[in-house]
């Protein structure tokens, strides 16, 4: 295997910047262009890219496959979760106005928040164990 030390060092420079940019995509999701989806497909693209260059074995290390299992569900739980919670709090499904009845604008705030959180978290470990499952096709 031939040492790859110019892309090893740009990715380690550009790495956290993805990541970052990932997170801001996230959080800003509710104000303007992106959210949970593009958020979470920005993040895992940050994991492959790591993979690409450092192997499937650093990015198992880094993202053991029993914690991605872990926040696939997570994720889904945390969606329909605030889902029920609305329920609970006498609205419908995902009626985000029930999570604060004072204040329905600050109660759709948070709702969406916590539901792009969720689905920010499946996507992108959905798509990590995706690249992890076909990366180790052939594999022991």
């Amino acid at each position: 295997m031939t040492d790859h030390t110019i892309l090893r060092v740009v990715s380690k420079v550009i790495l956290p910047y993805v990541l970052l940019f990932g997170l801001y995509v996230q959080f800003h999701g509710d104000y303007g262009p992106g959210g949970g989806f593009q958020a979470g497909v920005i993040f895992a693209a940050g994991f492959v890219l790591y993979g690409l260059i450092y192997g499937l074995a650093a990015v198992r290390r880094v993202a053991p496959p029993r914690v991605i299992e872990i926040l696939v569900a997570s994720g889904v739980l945390l969606y329909a979760g605030t889902g029920v919670l609305t329920m609970l709090r006498g609205g419908n499904f995902l009626d985000y106005g029930a999570l604060n009845p004072l204040h329905p604008a600050e109660g759709q705030h948070l709702g969406i928040l916590v539901v792009e959180l969720g689905v920010g978290i499946t996507v992108a470990s959905v798509m990590i164990a995706i690249y992890s499952t076909f990366a180790g096709r052939g594999r022991a």
